[in-house]
């Protein structure tokens, strides 16, 4: 299944970002001419590197990667979204230096609904007992929640912490979740996702 399939069968409300890390400016802009213009990264130097990141050509652009504090500054400074915002410390860096920047960046707030030791997130909890909090920063707008389900889990498994996550979102009034990528987007969209994210579905096999 190529883009153009893939565009094709998405539902309505469903919003397709195109995980561009490890591609070049030339194969973004292949996938620009048929007429994509949202394009995920997950490193912040890698993304300043590529010619097609710099030129004002109606792309938007998502932070997607592991979010470290001492490059809040420039993924503010040149994302439009926010997909992985894992701890409550992060959000508030973040709001600090959106408000100093004057920028005002969507964010998705990384949950973790299942153990697992190589993805962050916030808990359940701790989102719950943060959230009165969270609501009351300025300089972000927070338009949903973000999961990436662990490895190995069946069709079923997927869907249910897929689910889980559309769930607690609707409870918080977040109207966007952000799951779903080359392997498991199809249970995501039917648990609910309005942003699936894929790499190389769209673009091929990474050279890195």
């Amino acid at each position: 299944m190529d883009y153009i399939e893939i565009k094709k069968i998405l539902p309505k409300g469903v919003n397709l970002l195109a995980v561009s890390k490890g591609f070049k400016s030339s194969d973004i802009e292949y996938i620009q001419s048929l007429g994509q213009i949202d394009f995920g990264e997950s490193k912040v130097q890698e993304a300043l590197l590529k010619p097609v990141f710099k030129r004002s050509n109606n792309l938007c652009w998502h932070f997607i990667g592991r979010i470290q504090t001492n490059k809040i500054r420039k993924i503010v400074e040149n994302f439009d979204y926010i997909h992985s915002v894992d701890s409550f410390k992060k959000l508030l860096k973040i709001s600090q230096v959106s408000n100093e920047l004057q920028k005002m960046p969507k964010v998705f707030i990384q949950i973790k609904l299942a153990h697992d030791p190589e993805k962050a997130g916030l808990s359940y909890s701790e989102l719950i007992s943060n959230w009165y909090q969270i609501k009351q920063l300025k300089g972000i707008h927070i338009i949903g929640l973000m999961t990436i389900n662990p490895k190995g889990l069946n069709a079923e498994q997927n869907f249910e912490l897929f689910n889980k996550c559309r769930l607690i979102a609707d409870k918080l009034e977040l109207p966007h979740c952000s799951m779903g990528m080359s392997n498991d987007w199809e249970e995501a969209i039917k648990a609910g996702a309005t942003w699936i994210r894929l790499g190389s579905i769209i673009f091929g096999k990474r050279n890195s």
